[in-house]
Order: C-alpha cells, then sequence, then structure tokens
C-alpha cells in the first residue's frame, strides 16, 4: 500500500468523527442525536490504545457495552454491525450492571435504580475500559462524556481518567474534545 494510501486510509475515522460533529442534535430530534452518538462509541475506539493483555487473542471480540437501559433504541446494533476495531470484530453487550470482570473495552453508562452511574464507574475504576457517559442522563462523567453544544453532539475528555484506567487516548482525538482534562505526570497510575 502505497503512503499516500495509507494516509488516507488513516484520516477516514478522523473526517467521519468530524462530519459526525458536525450534524446538527435538533432537541426535537433525539433519535438523530443518539444516531450520531452510538455512531461516536465505536468510533471513539479507532483512538484509543488499550494495555497489553487486553485481548486474549489478536482476533479476540472488541466488547461495546451498554450498561443499563439503553438510550440509543438498537441504534448501536445498527452502527457496529459487521463493524471491526482493528481484527476484533465488534460484540454488543447490554448489561444490567458493572462489575469490575465485565470485560468490556468501551462501556457506555446510563445509570438505573439498580445502579447509579457514579458506582458504575466505581467498579470499573482502574480496569481497561473506556467509559462513556451522557449529559442528557446526568452530570456524572466518565472518560468520554456525550454533551450538546449549540445543537451538535460534542464531548469532553478525562484523559487523567483513561490514564489511570492504563488507556491511551490520540491527540488527534484529544484535539476533537470540547473539553480535556490532560494527564500529567503525578496523575498517572
Amino acid at each position: 500500500m502505497s503512503s499516500g494510501a495509507l494516509t488516507r486510509r488513516l484520516l477516514r475515522p478522523i473526517a467521519l468523527t468530524v462530519l459526525l460533529a458536525a450534524i446538527p442534535a435538533h432537541g426535537a430530534d433525539r433519535s438523530l442525536e443518539y444516531a450520531v452518538k452510538a455512531t461516536f462509541l465505536y468510533k471513539f475506539a479507532s483512538f484509543v490504545e488499550w494495555p497489553q493483555g487486553s485481548f486474549a487473542r489478536e482476533s479476540s471480540p472488541f466488547n461495546l457495552c451498554v450498561v443499563g437501559p439503553d438510550p440509543f433504541a438498537g441504534r448501536i446494533q445498527e452502527a457496529v454491525s459487521g463493524q471491526n476495531v482493528g481484527r476484533h470484530p465488534i460484540v454488543l453487550r447490554q448489561l444490567a450492571r458493572a462489575e469490575r470482570q465485565s470485560d468490556c473495552h468501551v462501556m457506555f453508562i446510563s445509570g438505573s435504580a439498580n445502579q447509579s452511574v457514579a458506582e458504575a464507574l466505581e467498579a470499573v475504576s482502574g480496569t481497561a475500559t473506556l467509559t462513556v457517559t451522557d449529559s442528557a442522563i446526568g452530570p456524572t462523567a466518565g472518560i468520554m462524556h456525550f454533551v450538546i453544544v449549540d445543537d451538535r453532539v460534542s464531548f469532553d475528555i478525562d484523559n487523567a481518567a483513561a490514564a489511570r484506567n492504563r488507556l491511551v487516548i490520540s491527540s488527534k482525538l484529544l484535539a476533537l474534545g470540547r473539553r480535556v482534562n490532560v494527564a500529567r505526570p503525578g496523575n498517572e497510575p
């Protein structure tokens, strides 16, 4: 593969992410808002490095989990159908509760009477899990936190929390975040 073709292949996910961020998320059209968020969920993974040992094999599944009620109404399944993260096929899992051994690579947490967002975040703190929350559900934030700004889907990033979970977020994704809490020496595990 030529270097130009490789560059175009690597830049496609970034271009898609920027395009999705530009799509209006009008309050009246929550379905479009959650379709954009569903796509972001699996696209984030292309910009994150998981620590060695996060996958048993090179072809092990990439587990995208929704903890608590699913506000996406099936849109995540549509978004991830046939998709991979590297060589890892994406598997969508619905969980009632987050557990330390949930084996999720990306975990969207909506919270419920069964387990609050804060309790779910605490359950997976320190594990190699990219936690994602939504300001439409509440203010408690994971590593990635969806927000609506000027009727557009955006996100905040807690890079210090990512470092505590032994995840490395690409500078390309950090540059797209609305607010970024940068990991500094002494903030890492």
